[in-house]
């Protein structure tokens, strides 16, 4: 929970960050028209109207790119049908919206206000599967054998209709009052078993405190913890598993652009092994990170200072892209296996190019010329977006955290020594209000309890300064 809030609005940090008011007029103008009369796209489109497709969001979302109906096949495992936006057809190839959007990269949430990757009349209107109104889609239909990994696939154009508009709350709910939703009542049994896959293959998913700012009914802004919902990581698991296939379909291709992260070599493992060691955390010798993970409670301080240390295995995140040659290294570390990011194009630059890829290479046709030529320029332009975005959500969270704190210096918290960084200063979880800190001198190791005192704010600057208390 949190404790105080902020007030205050993120005016000087879009203007410090450069982040785009509106969208050119000439982008607008081109968004106008194709939201009323959709492209025409390469292959044919089909009308899978009749599946009762949901979405499953968090609430309020309106820019909803994916939607699901989940089935099982008797006892040889689950058919998954999964429906992507179809941005494609919203975006001419070349024009004013196309350029915009790769200077954009990606939607940036703020707390006051998203900025878009697309405009609002696409991206939350004519190209999100809202329900009860037909849309364009890329329906992607997975067959899932009964140990939970893919056996068959098809990717196809299609006219789809969602049913229903989910979130996260309302599917745990029903789950638990035992009446889901017929077309993600088998999420559970699915998406444990993918989860359990998951761990197998080595799959890395450090369980680091994660923020999240909120608007305060009153007024202001508060900071709170946040709790990943399970069925939050049951619906994520269908989107690994599309990515996952999606990759793999390129590679064999020869042609595509993956999510890639390397995968952590064995003197790292042994850094992890001796960090666990002295945070006395067991780790029997025949198992693997994702095993040990597994076992542990994020709770623990000890337990919180491993999953902190487990993002060092995660350096080098990037994109690969390639035509012809496939590259040496394909793999993605932190899932343990080649991945590709097909599941969020309203949201997502890259999308709409990886899944054109998918599309042409299923359908055996040549990858359309716009996609095929941008392959090379999208590594560039999403690590250029993923680096703003990251730097536009850490400058948030510590400017709600100042705004929440500012009356408070002289007062001390209770958190826990995740880490140290090269310089000795300790990077601690202070737990409510939930922020991280940095702090010099600290004299208890990593995985400590820890109380600290609040010397200094500067709201400006976005800067509170701690110290051992």
């Amino acid at each position: 929970m949190a404790h105080g809030q902020g007030a205050g609005d993120f005016a000087s940090l879009r203007a410090e960050f450069a982040l785009p008011e509106s969208f050119p007029p000439q982008a607008l103008a081109e968004a106008e028209v194709v939201a009323g009369d959709p492209l025409s796209c390469p292959g044919r489109r089909s009308d899978a109207t009749d599946l009762p497709l949901v979405t499953v969001d968090p609430l309020g979302a309106k820019d909803l790119d994916q939607a699901v109906l989940l089935t099982r096949r008797g006892r040889r495992g689950f058919r998954v049908h999964y429906a992507i936006a179809d941005v494609a057809a919203f975006v001419v190839p070349g024009g004013a919206l196309d350029a915009e959007a790769r200077r954009r990269g990606q939607t940036l949430y703020l707390p006051d206000g998203n900025v878009g990757l697309h405009p609002p009349m696409l991206a939350e209107q004519a190209a999100s599967l809202l329900p009860g109104v037909v849309r364009p889609a890329v329906l992607w239909t997975l067959d899932v054998d009964a140990e939970g990994e893919p056996c068959a696939v098809r990717v196809r154009r299609a006219w789809v209709r969602s049913v229903e508009q989910l979130d996260h709350d309302s599917v745990a709910e029903a789950l638990r009052a035992g009446t889901p939703h017929p077309s993600v009542a088998a999420l559970p049994e699915l998406g444990r078993l993918r989860r359990e896959r998951a761990a197998r293959r080595g799959a890395l998913e450090p369980q680091v405190p994660e923020q999240r700012i909120r608007a305060e009914p009153e007024g202001g802004w508060a900071l709170v913890r946040r709790l990943r919902h399970e069925v939050e990581e049951w619906n994520a698991e269908l989107s690994l598993l599309t990515g996952m296939v999606a990759a793999k379909l390129m590679i064999e291709a020869g042609v595509g652009v993956l999510r890639t992260v390397p995968e952590a070599g064995d003197d790292a493992v042994d850094w992890l092994r001796r960090s666990a060691r002295t945070l006395g955390v067991p780790w029997p010798d025949s198992a693997g990170v994702s095993e040990v993970l597994a076992e542990l409670d994020p709770a623990d301080p000890a337990s919180l200072a491993l999953h902190a240390a487990t993002v060092r295995l995660l350096r080098g995140a990037g994109y690969t892209a390639f035509d012809g040659e496939v590259p040496e290294s394909v793999g993605h570390g932190g899932i343990g296996s080649p991945y590709a990011h097909v599941t969020a194009p309203i949201r997502r630059l890259v999308d709409r190019f990886a899944t054109e890829v998918c599309l042409a290479v299923t359908e055996g046709r040549d990858v359309p010329e716009w996609a095929r030529r941008s392959l090379p320029e999208l590594p560039r332009l999403m690590g250029l977006s993923d680096t703003r975005a990251s730097r536009v959500e850490r400058a948030c969270l510590d400017q709600v955290g100042a705004w929440v704190l500012a009356e408070r210096v002289g007062t001390t918290f209770d958190g826990v020594v995740l880490r140290f960084d090269a310089t000795g200063s300790a990077e601690v979880f202070v737990r409510n209000p939930p922020v991280l800190v940095r702090c010099a001198d600290v004299t208890v190791p990593e995985g400590s309890e820890i109380t600290v005192r609040l010397t200094e704010v500067d709201v400006a600057d976005r800067r509170m300064c701690f110290e051992q208390a």
